[in-house]
């Protein structure tokens, strides 16, 4: 079996046979190929361990603000879908590290 491809626009649903199309993909077996192998278990405890070590360092180095914006705002950030979080923190990120753009919102 190929790859399954099914595109989504974002806040949009997918629909009844685009949920069927993944539900069957989701059964299919996985066919390993030589350039892509089957994981070792060294190489799966690996890259778990790298995981916790990102996971560690995400959370210890951003602490939780709650801010308030616009209901309008945070739906355009909403659209942006699963991490629209992240996303929003970068921009604070940037802005700060630009002010002159400021300058150009405040006038």
């Amino acid at each position: 079996m190929g790859m399954t491809t099914i595109t989504v626009k974002a806040g949009q649903k997918p629909t009844k046979e685009q949920i069927k199309r993944i539900r069957a993909a989701a059964k299919a077996p996985i066919n390993y190929t030589p350039d892509c192998p089957k994981s070792t278990p060294e190489a799966l405890a690996e890259f778990a361990a790298r995981a916790r070590e990102l996971r560690k360092n995400i959370k210890t180095n951003k602490p939780a603000v709650t801010i308030r914006i616009s209901a309008a705002c945070l739906a355009k950030y909403k659209i942006l879908g699963k991490g629209y979080t992240g996303i929003m923190a970068d921009v604070l990120d940037y802005v700060a590290d630009n002010p002159e753009i400021l300058t150009k919102v405040r006038g």
